[in-house]
């Protein structure tokens, strides 16, 4: 038998020491968690790209000119956008891990409510500076 399974007193069916993520019920928290996480992974990895545009700035307006075309391209645009998604959900969500920092909104209710608002402003702030820029 595995050493991963433990035979409980009643002599019913092994159970395995820990949920595996196929009987895991996937909750707003962890999924907020691990989003967040990503976030601040792909955060990390689009500063290379502002890296990139600076340096093409500074190299001269031929250089400037080929990255200006892959960024207005549509593929470009939805990094871009993505960066920008990622970033208010950073943001925001790490305002909401302070405010746990400093011992407010542990309830479950207050837990949830913040999570749905982060998304939701997100989504929000997102838009209102997308839009912004297009009509400009």
């Amino acid at each position: 038998m595995s050493d991963s399974l433990k035979i409980n007193n009643s002599g019913s069916k092994p159970r395995p020491l820990s949920p595996h993520l196929q009987v895991y019920k996937w909750q707003l928290t962890s999924l907020m968690s691990i989003g967040h996480r990503a976030s601040g992974i792909a955060l990390s990895l689009g500063t290379f790209l502002i890296v990139i545009w600076l340096v093409a700035l500074a190299a001269g307006p031929e250089l400037f000119s080929y990255v200006h075309q892959v960024i207005s391209h549509w593929f470009g645009q939805f990094i871009l956008l993505g960066f920008s998604v990622m970033l208010f959900y950073h943001l925001l969500n790490g305002i909401r891990h302070l405010s746990w920092d400093l011992g407010y909104g542990f309830d479950i209710s207050t837990v949830y409510k913040t999570g749905y608002a982060v998304l939701v402003a997100s989504l929000i702030l997102t838009s209102i500076t997308w839009l912004t820029v297009w009509f400009n």
